[in-house]
């Protein structure tokens, strides 16, 4: 593997018009970033028209699919016609692709790119942001203030530092040591700090009002020092990502920086080639980078439980229990939020759009075009949005109570 030269980047080129413009721009997005980002949606029913194709050689199914404003027509395979199906504007690429997987048991890097590119062509699609803030800035293009906004926000998607040629040093990082996280000792190690980081936030917990005490002293220092340290920690928890891949045998195709639905920095890395395995290795690559927020944690509990009252405890203790946090909450698949936690649970359900659907069927619950029942799919989406609003509320109420406690302790 190390001798292959390395993958051609896949990206998107999009043409983008807007409301108040007559021409068009060519937008470039990386495939990484636009599996994460980027929601296709079909035009509105009664703007196409969809006609099925039996070949009758060697009886393979296609379709015509026609845009009834422009009169053009595409010529589409079975595969493709399920993809179409899937761009409703609230299923994201990276959601499509699992769908597609589970459907046919394989995946083509190419045929989501390929099509898309078609449909646009043909004035079929239209790409929608997947930041509900995106979508509020598209709405009100007609103030100058949104419109500034949303070419900073265009601008800072623009700023990708990333790399291609990523496999060499993934291997030579997995066989230098990184082996060493997928073996038995590995899981009974995680387990064993997961336990002292109790005992030592345990500990911690009695003097939590002197930890913020000192938190508060430099408070600019500490926002900027703790977040600063959390980003380096989401670069660990994307390269453990890559090393997962190659424990499977399979590609790293790309690592890089940006900024996410255009104002959230983060790490990146392409795992789609993950999609060529079983069930399993998709869900040991999925959890093993969220255990490194747990094994951070658990360190930096230990730390300040050893230090003395002061910047250091508190900045230690800080960093465990945002640590902490972002385990669970890329972990727990229950919180509205599509992280590992939610992927491996889709992926097991055989159900990728779980989330909107849900949520769509909440929509029709409170408009009355649908009645509840507990029965299939009904029951699995009203199971879904009452575990995600209470874990929402619990999440929230507990972090109130922490605050009101560290200021009166």
């Amino acid at each position: 593997m190390t001798e292959q030269t390395a993958p051609r980047r896949a990206k998107l080129e999009l043409l983008v018009r807007r409301d108040d413009a007559d021409d068009f721009e060519v937008r470039e997005i990386g495939s990484a970033r636009a599996f994460i980002q980027l929601r296709p949606s079909r035009v509105a029913e009664g703007s196409f028209e969809v006609s099925e194709v039996t070949s009758r050689v060697g009886g393979q199914q296609s379709f015509i699919l026609k845009n009834t404003s422009t009169d053009r027509f595409l010529l589409i395979s079975e595969p493709e016609r399920f993809l179409w199906d899937q761009m409703d504007g609230r299923t994201s690429l990276q959601q499509m692709a699992t769908a597609y997987v589970l459907r046919y048991g394989e995946f083509s890097f190419d045929i989501i790119p390929s099509l898309i590119s078609k449909l646009q062509r043909a004035q079929l699609l239209t790409l929608t942001p997947a930041s509900r803030l995106r979508q509020a800035l598209a709405r009100n293009r007609r103030r100058r203030v949104v419109v500034l906004l949303e070419a900073m926000f265009t601008s800072l998607e623009r700023i990708v530092i990333a790399s291609r040629h990523v496999q060499p040093l993934f291997e030579r990082l997995y066989r230098y040591g990184g082996f060493l996280l997928f073996t038995p000792m590995a899981v009974v190690f995680c387990a064993g700090l997961a336990v002292m980081g109790i005992l030592a936030g345990a500990r911690l917990w009695h003097e939590v009002g002197d930890i913020a005490h000192a938190f508060g002293a430099h408070p600019i220092l500490a926002l900027v020092s703790v977040k600063l340290l959390f980003l380096l920690t989401l670069a660990v928890h994307q390269a453990v990502h890559g090393l997962a891949l190659i424990h499977y045998g399979r590609r790293v195709r790309e690592f890089g920086f940006t900024f996410l639905h255009g104002f959230v920095p983060t790490f990146y890395v392409d795992v789609t080639d993950i999609f060529m395995t079983n069930r399993r290795s998709r869900v040991v690559t999925a959890v093993s980078g969220v255990v490194v927020h747990l094994v951070l944690g658990s360190i930096w509990f230990m730390v300040a439980a050893k230090v003395s009252p002061g910047f250091l405890q508190a900045f230690a203790a800080a960093s465990g229990m945002i640590q902490w946090q972002a385990f669970v909450i890329a972990l727990y698949p229950f919180c509205f939020i599509e992280m590992d936690g939610y992927h491996v649970l889709v992926d097991a359900l055989g159900v990728p759009t779980l989330k909107h659907d849900a949520i769509a069927y909440c929509r029709a619950l409170f408009r009355g075009t649908m009645r509840a029942r507990l029965r299939g799919e009904e029951g699995l989406w009203l199971g879904y949005l009452a575990l995600s609003a209470v874990s929402v509320a619990g999440f929230i109420a507990f972090n109130v109570w922490l605050i009101v406690h560290a200021v009166s302790g």
